[in-house]
């Protein structure tokens, strides 16, 4: 008995696993070689690769790829900036630190839905408060949801108001692992604050900023509910042109709405081989900067 008890202690998580993980994994891989209707589950016919070679033909396929990338740039680098320059604020010794450091989080544990409502309203094209200032400073309104780069532009300030504070976080605890010596010696040699951060700090959070990096991608690749949410009236369509249509609106729109679930898993798949070329790429970058550092 005693000898069983290690594997019975550790068969929940295999069979959780292998029911929510790997089995949904294997299905969507075999529902992509085949035409199934959400309707029709019990009659799949197999058609090989033909739904990935329809995606490669379909523009609304690379609108959305092309809208992924673009909003993921927009969210992911101001984003990651605003991180470090807050946790280099809260990593100041200043009165109510710890109150702070609960602020930076707050957006992060704000959910979704409550957010992008919020933000709706902030981008409403005749009475959101952004065009009121905007009116206010003598510029023309914006139609936040409508036009093709300020939809982008709004769905990314949801983005980076939700995952700031998380990120800096992040950071603040990296910056918390430099020796504190190492700024004391760059004091004696003259150096300034912003040397200071730029030659001590930044070289301590290389595996901070990798780490954001790659996460804020997957994140990216993924984002969901804030487009969905934010244009509630175009539904998974992403605006009346598609305009801030992302990967995961497009997979549910074939999925759930168009009801074509062999070409959402599909989608499904390139999104997964997307992610596993971006953490290629972030490990062969890692790989040669620690090869260049030993050399």
């Amino acid at each position: 008995m005693e000898r069983w008890a290690p594997y019975g202690f550790v068969a929940p998580f295999f069979l959780l696993f292998g029911a929510f993980g790997l089995f949904p994994l294997l299905y969507t891989a075999w529902a992509s070689l085949h035409r199934v209707e959400l309707t029709a589950l019990d009659r799949p016919e197999w058609v090989g690769l033909r739904n990935y070679t329809r995606l490669a033909e379909d523009p609304f396929f690379w609108n959305a790829l092309g809208n992924t990338v673009a909003i993921g740039l927009l969210s992911t680098v101001p984003q990651l900036l605003l991180a470090l320059g807050v946790a280099h604020l809260l990593d100041v010794r200043l009165r109510g630190r710890a109150f702070f450091r609960v602020v930076a989080l707050a957006p992060y544990a704000t959910s979704v839905a409550a957010a992008t409502l919020v933000f709706a309203l902030l981008f409403g094209r005749d009475h959101g408060l952004v065009n009121w200032v905007l009116t206010g400073l003598g510029l023309a309104p914006v139609d936040w949801q409508n036009g093709p780069w300020a939809s982008k532009a709004a769905v990314s300030a949801i983005v980076v108001w939700r995952w700031t504070g998380y990120n800096a976080l992040i950071y603040l605890a990296a910056m918390q692992t430099v020796p504190r010596e190492l700024y004391e010696a760059a004091a004696l040699d003259g150096a300034s604050r912003w040397r200071q951060f730029v030659h001590v700090t930044l070289p301590g959070l290389r595996p901070a900023i990798l780490f954001t990096v790659v996460v804020s991608a997957i994140g990216a690749t993924q984002l969901f509910g804030e487009p969905l949410l934010f244009g509630a009236d175009a539904g998974a369509s992403g605006g009346a042109d598609h305009q801030f249509q992302t990967l995961g609106l497009y997979l549910y729109e074939q999925g759930w709405v168009n009801l074509h679930l062999g070409r959402a898993s599909a989608i499904a798949w390139v999104m997964l081989l997307l992610l596993v070329v971006m953490l290629g790429a972030a490990r062969l970058v890692r790989r040669v900067r620690a090869s260049g550092a030993v050399a």
